[in-house]
């Protein structure tokens, strides 16, 4: 859950990257960075908080040149704190480097354990320096192979910028978990997580890079590699479901009409009749325009959401913690009162917001609340970046759709199937798409004792009964947690 922005040949480099991540903001907001290079040195800086508050024209003249990267982070590896801000900057044998990653490294422990016993000395806690660390250890060949080498001892989602002081290498992971893409901007080349991040600086949209690729740029000009393996692409549907931006386009294909098709999907496989379909801002508002488009329904705004409202709140009593939800969201009366109403959200996580909205709409006067889903059941954790609850945690991993129902207070609750997402990002049968948190089939083994798992087996070291369930990540997971109790 990180955003990464590079430039390559422009004289405001710095300044396009602020850009860059204020547009790229909402997958980060823990923590802000840029590097550049100027005269054959690296400048950094890293702030805590979000770009707004990370820099302004005093900061962004200390890193001066034509070439940046940077980089907003949402921790899913590693606490948050200034140590991990990326991105992360080192001096080493072949010169300087500095690396903004988005994904989640599933091997990162064992090699680091490797590492350490070899002498390395860690200064973060973020699976990133694991890289960092094989790349210095590297020797021989030119940047792009030494990177290659490195790359191909960890195992995940990595999509990465690199930067030295005449190039900016970005890459992306085999499966293509994470997205990334790249355009021009005049002369210069542009990479970022999402294309929203071109549209603020007017930058032409060029491609995707595809699972595997790395795409070199410097003074020559810019040249693209595959030098790993192919593998299967499994490009993170939950891009489309929720967490990058509607204005996005990700595989190729519009993430506002996925979330207005998963929304007419919905409404064909749970039409209920009713007065309003509304939306849970703000992530819910475009599947919920599709729901009340394909049912002929009146869409309406019956939640308002605040803007001013940071990601984390910290309640200082118990006595006012229900107030959590309500800083986010209030209900508007006039639309809801006496009227049966289709609300739609994105996803249930652990269904107590879900439990809070449904209440809220009540007390405003609601008839009868039922609740739609635009996406199937969150029943496994994302070990691939997308920073998700322990399967214990997660509500649907344990109740029933009626049990869910029945603890959020709502008439009816419907989410929509496997079947329906796959045909609403066009990709009838799920190719090319990680769907592991709602079907629990991983693409990539995880760690038993800091070891793979797809390793363990192809060394013949787990097998029969003790080998781990097919798409069920080990290393001793929490047993489901109690049903929640249902409502008087």
């Amino acid at each position: 859950m990180c955003g990464i922005f590079g430039v390559y040949g422009h004289s405001e480099a710095s300044n396009l990257a602020y850009l860059g991540l204020h547009a790229l903001q909402h997958r980060g907001q823990e923590s802000a960075g840029i590097v550049s290079t100027h005269g054959g040195k690296m400048y950094a800086t890293r702030h805590m908080g979000r770009v707004g508050e990370a820099f302004d024209q005093k900061t962004l003249a200390r890193v001066p040149g034509s070439n940046a990267i940077g980089h907003v982070r949402y921790s899913t590896a590693g606490s948050s704190e200034l140590r991990n801000a990326q991105p992360f900057s080192v001096e080493y044998q072949h010169g300087s480097i500095a690396v903004a990653h988005n994904g989640n490294l599933v091997n990162a422990l064992e090699v680091r354990r490797s590492l350490e016993r070899q002498g390395s000395i860690f200064v973060t806690s973020s699976d990133t320096e694991v890289i960092v660390h094989l790349l210095a250890r590297e020797s021989g060949g030119d940047s792009p192979e030494r990177l290659t080498r490195a790359l191909a001892q960890v195992e995940g989602a990595y999509s990465a910028l690199f930067l030295t002081e005449n190039k900016l290498m970005a890459v992306r992971d085999p499966h293509g978990f994470r997205p990334l893409v790249m355009g021009r901007l005049k002369d210069a080349f542009v990479f970022a997580s999402e294309t929203c991040a071109f549209d603020l600086i007017e930058a032409e949209y060029i491609r995707e890079l595809e699972p595997g690729e790395i795409v070199v740029v410097d003074q020559a000009g810019m040249r693209s590699l595959k030098p790993f393996q192919p593998a299967q692409p499994k490009s993170c549907v939950f891009e489309h479901v929720y967490f990058a931006r509607p204005d996005s386009v990700v595989n190729g294909r519009s993430v506002y009409r996925s979330r207005e098709q998963m929304g007419r999907e919905l409404a064909r496989e749970h039409g209920v009749s009713a007065d309003i379909v509304i939306p849970v801002p703000d992530s819910g508002v475009a599947a919920s325009i599709g729901y009340a488009r394909e049912s002929g329904i009146p869409y309406d705004m019956g939640l308002i959401r605040s803007h001013y409202v940071g990601r984390t709140f910290i309640e200082p009593q118990q006595s006012i913690r229900h107030f959590g939800v309500k800083l986010k969201l209030n209900a508007v009366r006039e639309v809801l009162e006496g009227r049966r109403v289709i609300v739609v959200d994105d996803s249930i996580v652990r269904g107590t917001t879900s439990r809070k909205i449904v209440k809220m709409i009540r007390s405003a006067g609601a008839r009868e609340v039922h609740v739609r889903i635009s996406s199937p059941p969150t029943t496994h954790p994302c070990y691939y970046g997308i920073d998700t609850p322990t399967r214990s945690e997660l509500i649907a991993a344990s109740h029933s759709v009626d049990e869910i129902a029945r603890y959020i207070t709502a008439d009816s609750l419907a989410y929509l199937s496997p079947e329906g997402l796959m045909r609403a990002v066009g990709a009838p049968g799920g190719r090319g798409f990680c769907d592991a948190c709602f079907t629990g089939n991983y693409a990539v083994g995880f760690a038993q004792d800091g070891v793979p798992t797809d390793r363990l087996r192809r060394a013949g070291r787990v097998s029969g009964e003790h080998a781990p369930t097919p798409g069920q990540p080990t290393g001793g997971e929490p047993s489901p947690a109690t049903p929640p109790k249902a409502p008087n």
